[in-house]
């Protein structure tokens, strides 16, 4: 059985309490790291845009990994992280833009 830890992180200068499982924590973080790094970049790259158009860009860059994984049909670990990045994303954005 699980046990479950509170933490907090943060994305693109938002931050998100989550409820996980303790062995995920190194898992959500590195993922945290992945996508600010990526945010940041493309923060750099359109510095007169809104941090809207960051994230966008970081979601299509894991998202066409994603499907290059799918099509060479890479093990699904990777793939699963993949997708765990692309949720965190996707909440990111409905919550931004409700």
């Amino acid at each position: 059985m699980s046990e479950f830890q509170s933490i907090q992180i943060s994305i693109a200068d938002r931050y998100y309490p989550l409820k996980i499982a303790v062995q995920d924590e190194e898992k959500i973080r590195a993922a945290v790291k992945i996508i600010n790094e990526k945010v940041d970049l493309y923060r750099k790259r359109y510095a007169n845009r809104d941090i809207q158009d960051a994230l966008s860009m970081a979601l299509l860059q894991f998202v066409i990994r994603l499907i290059e994984a799918e099509q060479r049909e890479e093990s699904t670990h990777i793939v699963d992280e993949l997708q765990n990045l692309n949720t965190l994303l996707d909440e990111y954005i409905n919550v931004n833009l409700a």
